[in-house]
């Protein structure tokens, strides 16, 4: 059912627009070039603005609204959590950080029963990355190419996109490589099967000549997100498990923007039937409605710190009201059968509705994904795979991407676009008929890329 919204107030939209103009500095944007929506209100799969414009969110946020936005269970139980006990610090034992922690433990894959948490997903996978330097004694870690694990430190260092470049040391003991992406495969691939052997081939390779005692951990995202729903070819993750247990690697799969239902199952990783050293996570566990993340931590790895104290931690570890709002997202998504929502969404609408766009569509190169995770790689050129801008393009080299972005926008579909490609991450509680109601707006804007294709053009 499409949710009801308030009146529009075009005065009150100009009011919050001109306070942010003023006074916020946003991520990742030049200041003076944005010019940010202002939002009223949202409910489910929707959000709209002052002026009485609603939009299907095809981006839950940014890919975080896994039950979508203002569910009142999770808004009830962080109500009464702030009514009770709104904030406390980390070194007690409280109720929601213990239940939260316990939910969090029994869905993980394998012994990952210990939960460090922290803020969002960039301070997990710092402490991941911390964790396993301690446990190993070594400074190296090892990340793809074509991934995103957030904007501090060792995070954007780790980060495999161009956003890093401005924030890259050179010195951050990181060490990047290829990971399997048979469309434009790097190591001149024509099968997925040939894709992983020589992907793992080179993985390996890349550690030998590293020196493995100095490679403390892989870091992978289970399946990409930001940096294009690459779903690994079967056997890929569990070879670079074997890897890692052959060169005494830990392995931490980052799944901040995979886990908690998005591909379909609770963690991606089950999926792949491969258990990680470490896992992140954040977004999605409790739907973003109070920031918080974290990292499981396998037993082995938990217990080189039983007599050692851990050097970390954060003031807003395990937050009460972020807690109370895991629980509560946790329990919803159990109750309400979100996770097997997003598996039939992807199975039996968004993976068929898309591919069946790409078949009308020339500006379509490739369909991808997973339960409520998908990407389609948009090109100038089918038969050469030329993207349809250029890798990292800006201004008028970006005009066909900014084109089809706005023709989104302006039939009340908001699209996530990176680069050449759109992906399609609604709340995994959208309806079926919701979900077909996007589709069909992205088959109309689709008509505007196909227009700067060598097809189309």
């Amino acid at each position: 059912m499409t949710p009801p919204f308030a009146d529009p107030d075009p005065e009150t939209g100009a009011a919050v627009k001109a306070a942010d103009r003023a006074h916020v500095f946003h991520s990742w944007s030049a200041q003076g070039l944005i010019d940010p929506l202002a939002v009223a209100g949202a409910e489910g799969a929707y959000f709209w603005d002052y002026d009485g414009n609603r939009y299907l969110d095809f981006t839950s946020g940014l890919v975080f609204t896994n039950i979508g936005y203002q569910h009142p269970k999770v808004v009830a139980a962080v109500q009464e959590q702030a009514a009770k006990l709104v904030t406390f610090a980390p070194a007690f034992a409280l109720e929601p950080r213990s239940e939260a922690a316990r939910l969090i433990a029994e869905r993980t894959p394998g012994d990952l029963n210990k939960i460090f948490f922290t803020n969002g997903g960039a301070e997990a996978v710092e402490n991941a990355v911390r964790l396993a330097r301690l446990h190993t004694g070594r400074p190296k870690v090892l990340s793809a190419y074509r991934s995103y694990h957030g904007a501090t430190a060792a995070a954007i260092n780790l980060t495999g996109d161009p956003r890093r470049w401005a924030s890259d040391t050179g010195a951050a003991g990181v060490v990047r490589f290829w990971a399997p992406f048979l469309y434009r495969s790097p190591f001149h691939s024509e099968t997925d099967e040939q894709e992983r052997d020589r992907a793992l081939r080179h993985l390996e390779d890349t550690i030998v000549f590293e020196g493995p005692q100095t490679v403390a951990a892989i870091v992978l995202e289970t399946v990409p997100g930001t940096a294009g729903i690459m779903v690994p070819p079967p056997g890929y993750l569990a070879g670079v498990r074997e890897i890692c247990d052959r060169y005494g690697i830990v392995f931490v799969l980052d799944e901040v923007m995979a886990g908690f239902g998005r591909t379909g199952s609770w963690f991606a990783a089950d999926q792949f039937d491969v258990v990680p050293d470490l896992l992140t996570f954040a977004k999605g566990v409790n739907s973003g409605y109070v920031p918080l993340g974290g990292v499981a931590i396998s037993e082995e790895i938990a217990a080189t710190f039983a007599t050692r104290p851990y050097p970390g931690g954060l003031t807003y570890s395990g937050h009460p009201l972020a807690c109370a709002a895991a629980v509560a997202t946790i329990r919803v998504m159990e109750d309400e059968g979100i996770v097997e929502h997003a598996a039939a969404l992807g199975e039996n609408v968004l993976g068929p509705g898309l591919r069946e766009l790409a078949e009308r569509h020339p500006s379509v190169g490739e369909v991808r994904g997973l339960g409520a995770f998908w990407a389609l790689e948009l090109v100038r050129d089918r038969e050469t795979r030329e993207p349809l801008v250029p890798y990292n393009a800006a201004g008028e080299a970006n005009a066909p991407m900014a084109a089809f972005a706005s023709a989104c926008r302006t039939s009340g579909l908001w699209p996530f676009v990176n680069m050449n490609r759109t992906h399609v991450v609604p709340a995994c509680t959208i309806t079926e008929a919701e979900a077909k109601e996007g589709l069909a707006l992205l088959d109309a804007a689709l008509s505007v890329a196909d227009e700067h294709t060598v097809q189309g053009g």
